[in-house]
């Protein structure tokens, strides 16, 4: 590996010369801009403003932009003779247990290295003293143009120091959390505890970046005329509503059997069922009209018999009827006849 800053570690009154290396690299897939109508390549080119000519790496510096415009000069000679303690020095300031210092604040990783033989015991006795008390070293350290913080740990038999943001350049998480309040049970909170448990550790060094390797695989179908994969198929269960006791059961289970243990009961995913809308009901009127139907069908039948038990009796009444009525005619014609007596004076 190239070191990439030379300096030293100041422990007190001792002075430990160090050189530093990049921990991590990067194995992301870098694409290039092209034109997409011919395939060209795009490229930037670093023009100067002011004759238009295209420049090189080395003819080109830094300058800081004044609110007005103006561009002030900075060279690299410029900062090395700012009067910091931390412009070639690793400034232990503190030391602190590794959980005060808070995740979000770590950034870039380096290796710390002893710069000659003479560094060797002293990064030694740091080493050894960071791993007994069990503790990180907080320091100030300058690179690249501004100062940083840093925190040095042990990595095997190396000490290794991570950037840390400053705690102003942490964000208040607001208006991140959920707004509205869910409540929480207990047989949840138990279910998820036994889903960790069950889940257990993992080995990091067999994990691997599975969207890089697809990546790769398509560039090479590509580049060798093939047709690009096939899509890789949707996740089972995605967009599904379902309850959350039943899918921390199913996941327990299902971690168990993964790690070939056997599940204690087994659980069923119970998927809550859409909103129905409510069916409509037969209108009463039409019960009403079946029933009234019946009802005029049998009162008809009972009208239909009584007519014709009527009409069977019907002569008798007639003749009946008709000797009644000559009788009374007569009777009253005869009262009419017959003279008014008038009373003797």
């Amino acid at each position: 590996m190239r070191s990439i800053w030379n300096g030293a570690i100041s422990f007190g009154l001792v002075s430990i010369p160090i050189k530093l290396f990049n921990a991590t690299e990067s194995h992301s897939i870098s694409f290039r801009q092209i034109h997409t109508e011919d395939g060209g390549r795009v490229r930037y080119r670093k023009v100067c403003e002011l004759d238009g000519e295209e420049l090189d790496a080395s003819e080109i510096g830094k300058a800081y932009e004044d609110a007005d415009g103006s561009l002030v000069p900075i060279t690299d000679d410029d900062l090395a003779a700012l009067p910091l303690p931390t412009a070639r020095t690793i400034e232990i300031v503190a030391f602190v247990p590794a959980d005060s210092i808070d995740p979000l604040q770590i950034d870039t990783a380096y290796y710390l290295s002893a710069s000659g033989v003479p560094a060797a015991k002293p990064y030694t006795l740091l080493r050894e003293a960071l791993k007994r008390s069990r503790k990180v070293a907080v320091a100030k350290f300058a690179l690249r143009g501004r100062e940083r913080l840093g925190m040095l740990r042990v990595v095997d038999d190396v000490i290794a120091m991570h950037g840390l943001l400053w705690p102003d350049e942490i964000r208040a998480p607001e208006g991140v959390a959920p707004d509205s309040a869910v409540k929480i049970r207990d047989a949840e909170l138990d279910l998820a505890d036994a889903l960790m448990d069950t889940l257990g550790e993992v080995d990091v060094d067999s994990l691997h970046d599975d969207y890089r390797e697809a990546v790769e695989s398509l560039i090479a179908s590509k580049a060798g005329g093939a047709l690009p994969p096939a899509e890789a198929p949707e996740a089972k269960g995605g967009g599904k509503v379902i309850d959350l006791m039943a899918a921390l059961e199913k996941s327990v289970r299902a971690a168990k059997e993964a790690r070939g243990e056997e599940a204690a009961e087994p659980a069923e995913v119970t998927e809550l069922k859409p909103r129905k809308t409510a069916a409509r009901k037969p209108a009463p009127a039409k019960k009403t009209t079946t029933k009234t139907t019946s009802a005029k069908a049998a009162t008809n039948s009972t009208s239909k018999a009584s007519a014709a038990k009527k009409s069977a009796a019907s002569p008798k009444a007639s003749a009946a009827g008709a000797k009644k009525s000559t009788a009374t005619t007569a009777k009253k014609t005869a009262k009419k006849a017959a003279p008014r007596k008038r009373a003797s004076a």
